[in-house]
């Protein structure tokens, strides 16, 4: 009797009362949202700054629904300096291989520290462990648009990388920048055009190397002064009097991956295992082993990596996609099989790179069709047809040095255009692949020597789903280690050229987007994020696009002739959320363009004395998003 007594008492403690249950707080998230977009600019004012006026309606678990206002936050500019060992250095300075910025003697007795007004990609990193909530950021200088002389400087000047560190106000989410340093890549031979990038599952930067310079160009230059390839004059800012001692072409061309440790110091590593192309950037899959990459340029392809071990992107195995069409409608579409390119070690590849290897010790070359040659025409070599044979034994280094050409005289698809951003769909296994100019090699091209794209021309791009599926095969009938494999692709957003231009100067639709570039999906939003390159829209924009609705919106405009960069969206970090958006070379072209519906030269005057035409450049954000991890009572 006193041990069920017992149990009973022991039972009412345990299980609370109806009453109790109702009177318990409710936990009120946030279960959709829906971007509302804003205007096009249409004053001076409007069009010659980065700015947000678009709205997001956010519908919680209980039914109440809340409009909140976005707004663009700029963190700092590509010309603001910050005391870097010692040293007041502009965020955009380039450093050398001894860590000194590069210095810029176009114009006689007057040097000055080159400034990338090309700040491009952003990876606003988890909070490190043991660093107390604190957030870093790693951005990328594209490149240097013009020197101080205003001659072109692209492709010449070494590229750059930051961590910057954030304040973030626990109470609204606002950051401000604690401090910023250069990352430093001597141990990797420098840094060649970043480009786009990406965070990884496991929380380092994956950045990129786009447009890698040419080794057969620049074996045909060696003992010559010319230098089309620029790499001559990349080593030699960069290592200065060992400069042509230490130039190479295939030291260029792979993901530099950045890890922030907890004391907030960063390391660069490259992965040479993930093969030597225009990378745009890497985009990992959910097992943090399968990757696909944006291939910048005429006459490229789309290639898949497969690590050896998740989380780890020093070994793996490299595919190319042979593409079969479907259709031509929505812009297109096709399925893809996979031709396997070969498998290595990054020590494995950066070994034939310090043994000296040449493009000549790779392959042998004719001038015109010859038995055992293949015909191929990639981006290499100026898109020009060449007729190339492996020579014995040289197989892995064509893969992975020469991996477009290799995998074109292996029957790969080498007519892609301007193959840009990625991003992954998590909950619908889809990924999506910007061409951000749908034109050239991915028209009808009978001459060509493969023409298995035969799509419409769209010069203002085409967004494309790719579907991953598992259990897939390599073209050879062996299984791919992958879950993630791309099966087909079609198009989802289409862009619409104009026979002529409005009185803004646009020749793509205003209220589509214009050649894609930057991607970045938000699992938690259900949206995928689309950042514009574009010389067909005046103003170049940032859109939501909602994958269930398929609504577009327009959410961020950046200033008349500058690309929107760096475009990352942040679920969580410390319980807020954040769309990372720069902008870069505002004012860029301008001057060619018919503007009629305001004065141009006005235009061009106000942002050359705002920013700076082609000077400078922002790192910033779009903020006004609701939290998806904390409850809506805890947000009082």
């Amino acid at each position: 009797m006193k041990k069920h007594l017992a149990l009973t008492l022991a039972a009412s403690l345990l299980i609370p009362s109806a009453a109790s249950i109702q009177a318990a707080p409710k936990n009120v998230v946030v279960d959709s949202v829906e971007f509302n977009g804003m205007d096009a600019p249409t004053t001076i004012e409007e069009m010659s700054k980065a700015y947000s006026n678009a709205t997001i309606d956010v519908k919680y678990s209980d039914g109440t629904k809340k409009t909140l206002p976005l707004r663009y936050e700029k963190l700092f500019k590509s010309t603001d300096t910050f005391n870097m060992k010692g040293k007041q250095v502009p965020a955009g300075t380039p450093i050398d291989a001894q860590g000194n910025p590069i210095m810029d003697n176009s114009v006689p007795n007057d040097p000055v520290p080159f400034i990338s007004d090309a700040p491009d990609s952003n990876s606003l990193l988890e909070p490190l462990n043991g660093n107390s909530g604190k957030l870093h950021l790693v951005s990328h200088y594209e490149y240097q648009t013009v020197d101080h002389s205003g001659s072109s400087a692209y492709g010449r000047v070494p590229a750059s990388m930051t961590l910057t560190s954030l304040q973030q106000d626990k109470k609204t989410g606002n950051l401000t920048v604690a401090g910023v340093e250069k990352i430093d890549f001597a141990g990797t031979n420098g840094l060649w055009i970043p480009c786009n990038g990406s965070l990884s599952p496991w929380n380092t930067h994956l950045g990129s190397e786009e447009y890698e310079p040419d080794a057969r160009i620049f074996e045909q230059e060696i003992g010559t002064d010319k230098d089309s390839t620029n790499v001559k004059a990349f080593a030699n800012y960069y290592f200065g009097k060992e400069g042509m001692e230490k130039a190479n072409p295939y030291w260029y061309g792979f993901v530099p991956e950045v890890i922030v440790h907890p004391n907030g110091k960063a390391k660069a590593v490259k992965h040479y295992s993930t093969g030597r192309f225009s990378k745009e950037l890497m985009k990992m899959m959910p097992d943090s082993k399968t990757a696909y990459f944006g291939d910048d340029g005429a006459y490229t392809m789309m290639l898949m990596y497969v690590a050896d071990k998740a989380k780890d992107l020093s070994s793996g195995t490299l595919y190319a996609a042979k593409f079969n069409q479907t259709g031509t409608e929505n812009g297109g579409s096709g399925d893809l099989s996979w031709i396997k390119l070969g498998h290595a070690t990054d020590k494995e590849i950066e070994k034939y790179i310090t043994d000296g290897i040449t493009f000549s010790d790779i392959f042998e070359t004719s001038n015109e069709p010859k038995e055992g040659f293949s015909e191929i025409k990639t981006y290499a070599n100026k898109q020009q047809v060449e007729y190339l044979k492996v020579k014995p034994g040289m197989e892995q280094a064509a893969a992975f040095l020469e991996t477009r050409r290799y995998a074109a005289t292996l029957g790969a698809t080498s007519e892609f255009n301007k193959m840009e951003g990625l991003a992954l769909n998590t909950a619908d296994k889809k990924a999506y692949m910007a061409i951000s100019d749908q034109s050239k090699g991915m028209e009808v091209n009978p001459t060509d020597p493969q023409d298995d794209i035969r799509l419409p021309k769209i010069k203002s791009g085409v967004t494309y789903e790719l579907d991953l599926q598992a259990s897939q095969k390599d073209r050879n009938g062996n299984k791919i280690n992958s879950s993630y494999v791309a099966a087909s692709m079609k198009g989802i957003i289409i862009g619409e050229d104009m026979a002529k231009a409005d009185a803004y100067g646009n020749t793509a639709h205003p209220e589509k987007v214009a050649n894609p570039d930057n991607l970045s999906y938000s699992d938690a939003m259900g949206t995928l994020f689309i950042g514009e390159d574009s010389g067909m829209h005046t103003n170049n924009y940032v859109w939501a696009y909602n994958t269930k609705t398929k609504k577009l919106s327009r959410v961020l405009s950046v200033p008349a002739g500058a690309e929107a960069t760096g475009l990352m969206a942040a679920d969580d970090r410390n319980g807020f959320a954040y769309i990372m958006s720069n902008y870069q070379h505002p004012g860029d072209e301008l001057e060619g363009k018919s503007i009629t519906a305001v004065d141009k030269e006005k235009l061009i005057e106000t942002i050359d004395k705002e920013i700076g035409v082609n000077k400078s450049g922002d790192v910033g954000y779009i903020t006004g998003l609701p939290s998806f991890t904390k409850a809506k009572h805890d947000k009082k």
